[in-house]
């Protein structure tokens, strides 16, 4: 247990790290385009404005995406998971907290896997929130 504990602890860590510096390079990205537009053009309902909210939320999947890959990887050298296909698949579903297993982790790591979807809610809704701050940052410009 206390490997599982270690390992689950370098992993969100990680991830908590790497998320928050995606989403510094995503706003500061996104600040270094808008600087110049008139507000009509950043407007949510703009073509300008609908663009901007759809690279905030492909920017935000490919985060997801890259700490799911992370997670499948580990899954991965530490036996916990394989094929690679399995371990993409079981990280995808515990990381979004869906719950659906039929892609198990090995009996010493399920620790991890929990603590993965712990993990990725919290992570998904940090970027819920990131979103939801680019919107109002846009509505109130």
């Amino acid at each position: 247990m206390f490997a599982e504990l270690a390992l689950s602890t370098v992993l969100v860590v990680a991830t908590s790290i790497f998320h928050g510096l995606g989403l510094l390079v995503i706003g500061r990205s996104l600040r270094a385009l808008d600087r110049g537009k008139r507000d009509a053009e950043l407007s949510p309902l703009s073509v300008t404005g609908a663009a901007y909210i759809c690279a905030v939320v492909l920017g935000l999947l490919a985060l997801s995406g890259l700490e799911i890959w992370f997670y499948a990887f580990v899954y991965l050298a530490i036996g916990a998971a394989s094929p690679l296909a399995d371990a993409v698949y079981f990280s995808t579903i515990t990381y979004a907290a869906i719950g659906f297993s039929d892609s198990s982790l090995a009996a010493p790591w399920h620790l991890v896997g929990a603590i993965e979807g712990i993990n990725g809610v919290l992570l998904l809704g940090w970027s819920v929130a990131f979103l939801v701050s680019e919107l109002q940052r846009l509505r109130h410009r």
